[in-house]
C-alpha cells in the first residue's frame, strides 16, 4: 500500500473505531485507510520504542528504529496475513530494525578502528579501555571477548540468533519464543546447544 494509494482510497470507519479491535483496524487499513493505520500507530508507537530501547540502549536511537518500523509496517502491511496477532508482527520488524541498527554501529566502529592513517597509511592504534584496568587486564578481555564473538559466528544459524536475542537485544526467553515463533522449551534447547557450542569453539 502506497501514502498516496492511502489518501484517495478511504473507508469510512464508525465513531467509536478508536474503541475498535486490532483485526478491523488492520482491515481497514489494508484498504487505505490512513486513520486506521494512525490509530494502530498511536496505539503501538511508545511499546515498539520501548522495545527498541532495551535493545540500543539509545532513546535518540530507539525514537529513531521506532519511526522508521511504523513506515516499514505501513509500506508491508499487505503482506502481514493476520496469522498472528499486529502488536507482535510489528514488535518482530522494530526488533529486526534494532538488531540492524546495532550491527550497522558495530561494522562503522570497526572500519574507524581499522582506517588507515591520512599522513602514512599507518593504522592508528586507538585503545578504547577501562582507565581502572591495566594494560595485561585489558588486552586479556579483549582477547576474550575477540574469542568469544568469534564463537558464536561457527555456532549452528538457529542457535547464534538465540543467543544474538538474549545477549545482544536483551530479551528473555518467553520474548525470543514469541519473536520465532518457536515454544519456550525449543529457545531453552537452542540456547543450550549453543553454550555447549560457544565453549567447544573456545
Amino acid at each position: 500500500m502506497k501514502l498516496s494509494e492511502c489518501a484517495s482510497n478511504r473507508v469510512t470507519l464508525p465513531n467509536d473505531w478508536k474503541h475498535m479491535g486490532d483485526g478491523l483496524l488492520v482491515a481497514a487499513a489494508q484498504a487505505g485507510d490512513c486513520n486506521a493505520f494512525g490509530e494502530l500507530e498511536r496505539r503501538y508507537s511508545g511499546k515498539i520504542v520501548l522495545k527498541a530501547y532495551r535493545i540500543t540502549r539509545n532513546w535518540q536511537d530507539a525514537e529513531d528504529v521506532g519511526q522508521e518500523s511504523m513506515m516499514r509496517a505501513f509500506t508491508h502491511l499487505h503482506t502481514f496475513e493476520r496469522r498472528s496477532q499486529f502488536s507482535t508482527w510489528l514488535t518482530r520488524i522494530a526488533i529486526n530494525s534494532s538488531i540492524m541498527l546495532l550491527r550497522k554501529r558495530r561494522r562503522s566502529l570497526e572500519a574507524t578502528i581499522d582506517m588507515p592513517m591520512l599522513n602514512g597509511g599507518e593504522h592508528d592504534s586507538l585503545e578504547f579501555r577501562d582507565k581502572r584496568e591495566t594494560p595485561e587486564q585489558s588486552y586479556a578481555r579483549s582477547q576474550t571477548e575477540a574469542g568469544l564473538r568469534e564463537a558464536i559466528l561457527r555456532i549452528r544459524p538457529k542457535n547464534r540468533t538465540v543467543v544474538e536475542l538474549s545477549a545482544v537485544g536483551g530479551l528473555s526467553i518467553a520474548e525470543i519464543a514469541r519473536y520465532l515463533s518457536v515454544s519456550i522449551p525449543t529457545v531453552k534447547s537452542r540456547l543450550m546447544r549453543a553454550r555447549k557450542e560457544i565453549r567447544h569453539y573456545l
